[in-house]
């Protein structure tokens, strides 16, 4: 570990690293990138886990409860977790509800004028949650807030960098197959950002059930713009794209399942997945490929 930077003038360095914990594991790795040796962070969710369905165990709750750092998108993602949650703010915690900081007009509005939390998918959106994590690093170890401003303006670069590979891998998308179709409403920002149409068979909230009838429509829908990809999710169950496949092929067309995308938990860590960028690229690549 690097040694402490020495403290500003006039600031008084804690010599403990400020504990902290988030909800997902983009959150996790923007606590850990933007706070260094500062921070001991991890994430109550890890790969596959679907945030919509989680209910905190007993050590969860133990580890909030250490915490001085909360991070949650919010935004009603982690529904289950609400009530914990806001527990814990009355205790006078710092919890960041990051996905809540982003401007509002910068949010798509689904189901009843519900804000849609799957934030992350758009990279120019989803970096504006960096700078309230890094005030409240700063508020927790003033000390180190030059650090911390540093790394936050290098994880933004990286974001922005992201965002034109992006722009280029999906452009050769040609217009009538612009179409993205996953098990749950999870891309919206992704499609809004780089064109792209984008249908669920589940709603934003894959607590809701989709019904034969939402399938038959989707399946309909497939055959008759002749798309040729749809794709399943690392962290929902496969039956309801399975279905969709199976009411295709019965109208004699013929629809591939293509490649897992990571939609609300990324990979394994370690893996190329297993970080924000390494999964963004995974799905890119995935989409692109399949579409064209």
């Amino acid at each position: 570990m690097a040694p402490a930077t020495p403290a500003a003038p006039g600031k008084t360095s804690r010599t403990a690293p400020i504990k902290a914990v988030t909800t997902v594991a983009m959150l996790e790795e923007i606590v850990r990138t933007v706070g260094g040796d500062r921070v001991e962070v991890q994430a109550l969710m890890g790969p596959g886990v679907d945030p919509h369905l989680y209910r905190a165990t007993a050590r969860d709750t133990e580890r909030l409860d250490q915490a001085e750092l909360i991070v949650a998108v919010g935004l009603h993602l982690e529904g289950k977790l609400d009530d914990i949650l806001a527990r814990q703010t009355q205790r006078g915690k710092t919890v960041v509800m990051a996905g809540e900081t982003i401007p509002e007009s910068m949010r798509l509005k689904v189901e009843a004028g519900k804000d849609d939390p799957h934030i992350w998918h758009d990279p120019i959106r989803w970096q504006e949650v960096v700078d309230p994590i890094r005030e409240a690093l700063t508020k927790l170890d003033p000390a180190h807030a030059d650090e911390f401003t540093s790394r936050a303006e290098d994880y933004i670069r990286a974001m922005n960098e992201l965002d034109g590979e992006a722009e280029l891998a999906l452009k050769g998308i040609p217009e009538e197959r612009r179409v993205l179709i996953t098990a749950h409403d999870a891309f919206r920002y992704f499609g809004d950002r780089y064109k792209i149409e984008v249908r669920g068979i589940q709603g934003i909230n894959t607590a809701s059930e989709a019904s034969a009838r939402d399938i038959m429509e989707l399946a309909d829908f497939i055959v008759a713009r002749k798309i040729r990809a749809i794709f399943v999710e690392s962290s929902v169950p496969p039956a309801t794209i399975e279905a969709l496949q199976k009411a295709v092929r019965a109208q004699g067309h013929q629809v591939e399942v293509g490649p897992a995308l990571y939609s609300d938990a990324m990979g394994t860590p370690g893996t190329p997945e297993g970080n924000y960028i390494g999964m963004f690229r995974h799905n890119i690549k995935a989409i692109s490929e399949a579409l064209k």
